[in-house]
């Protein structure tokens, strides 16, 4: 391992640093020109901004929105922010989206082309695993999140979201295999099927989603996106349509979960859990086991949201920010009857993937905030919830001065994220730990 740097989350690095563009909503290689996404700057984190005060000092992009309420966007830095060593535990792998620790903590990691490989624990990756089935890997498709079964010690089972190419196009698909390895850091993924899919399908590279979370009662939350073109992108708003939901589904038939909102409305898709959102890459857990996400919203729209059952979060009808090519989205109205307000916003945008849920030892201040991978801000953004757990109280940022693909927390406490550098087609796994 290498170390990298030590960081003070909060705190001057060096001064005067250059700020590149801020590129598409979480794109993974598309092709997005610049133009389309410039905006404000995003605070990265050590922009030597004091304690008690928002890190995000830059303008809005959209400065005529107002927040709903005091709590929804720029909160305070947190008095308390912990040095952080970094240290590099592998590197020049894949193109990598997604990892999980195993139980002998090794982690699984699928790759953007459609692979999934086994690094160990000293960082030293194995072969692809064979077996597995074809991804639609151009733009931002490809093998998506991966999730272990509850009972995966005794089973082996894993379940895999994916861009699945159809003969009418592709959509965010979920599939279930049996993981068997062996001695040597390889092996193969074996019985695969998919077992949900979105529907309809679409013939676009943008806006798959995906993460997937299993509930304290075992069902599996899938989160997608809306396929970003307009249309179908307003398909959103429809119930008979995939576009834009979470789902709750059953993982042993892929089928709605008996109780879900919409099971018994005519022309509705059971699966679907709430509706209304733009691009989820974002999903955990909280301390008390509701899911809460993160969405890539427009230019200086990524939202914090706790999706509740059969609510409607508003886009493309309502939402905070404008287009990439700065002008509004939909009329440029922030709120509508019948539609959730996000818990919190961020203009500038940090453009979220990956979210983990903090517990462990390692970092005491950070227990129960969220853990949130920027692919525009490059680092970590740490989310503080009120102690009601209904509101953000702080939100402090830790530089890593690449985009954050994903963000685990270990076994031993320590957090990991997974980098990416689109245009070299390459990842690294970065471990942070506190300095002593």
């Amino acid at each position: 391992m290498k170390t990298l740097t030590l960081l003070l989350t909060g705190t001057v690095l060096s001064a005067g640093l250059a700020v590149a563009p801020a590129y598409s909503q979480g794109s993974t290689g598309d092709a997005s020109p610049v133009e389309q996404v410039e905006g404000q700057p995003p605070a990265e984190g050590n922009e030597g901004v004091q304690a008690g005060e928002p890190v995000e000092t830059e303008p809005a992009n959209a400065p005529d929105q107002q927040p709903a309420f005091p709590e929804q966007t720029r909160a305070p830095q947190p008095a308390d922010m912990p040095e952080v060593a970094v240290e590099t535990l592998a590197e020049d792998l894949p193109q990598l989206w997604a990892m999980e620790f195993l139980p002998d903590g090794r982690m699984l990691v699928t790759t953007k082309e459609g692979a999934f490989h086994v690094i160990s624990a000293e960082g030293e990756a194995g072969p692809a695993l064979g077996g597995m089935i074809e991804v639609a890997s151009a733009g931002q498709g490809g093998l998506l999140d991966v999730a272990l079964a509850p009972d995966f010690e005794t089973s082996n089972r894993i379940f895999f979201s994916f861009a699945e190419p159809r003969d009418d196009g592709n959509g965010t698909s979920v599939g279930r295999a049996t993981l068997n390895l062996d001695d040597n850091g390889g092996g193969s993924v074996e019985d695969v099927e998919v077992i949900f899919q979105q529907m309809p399908s679409y013939d676009g590279d943008k806006h798959f989603g995906s993460r997937m979370v299993f509930s304290p009662d075992g069902d599996l939350y899938v989160t997608v996106g809306e396929r970003s073109d307009d249309p179908p992108r307003d398909q959103a708003q429809d119930l008979d349509s995939g576009l834009g939901k979470v789902f709750r589904i059953d993982p042993e038939t892929g089928e709605a979960v008996d109780g879900n909102p919409f099971a018994d409305e005519d022309g509705a898709q059971p699966e679907i859990w709430s509706y209304g959102h733009r691009n989820l890459q974002s999903a955990a857990l909280d301390a008390e086991g509701r899911l809460w996400t993160v969405e890539h919203g427009p230019r200086g729209g990524d939202e914090l949201n706790m999706p509740e059952a059969g609510l409607n979060y508003g886009w493309p009808v309502i939402t905070y920010g404008v287009a990439y090519s700065g002008e509004q989205v939909e009329g440029g109205i922030t709120s509508q009857e019948g539609m959730e307000q996000p818990v919190y916003y961020w203009d500038p945008v940090i453009g979220p993937s990956g979210m983990a849920l903090y517990e462990g030892e390692e970092f005491p201040s950070w227990q129960d905030a969220f853990l949130i991978g920027g692919l525009v801000t490059t680092g970590l953004v740490v989310v503080h919830l009120d102690e009601a757990g209904e509101q953000v109280a702080f939100e402090e940022r830790v530089p890593l001065d690449a985009r954050i693909r994903d963000v685990r927390v270990g076994p031993d406490g320590a957090v990991y994220a997974v980098t990416e550098d689109p245009d070299a087609d390459t990842s690294a796994i970065l471990r942070l730990t506190r300095e002593q």
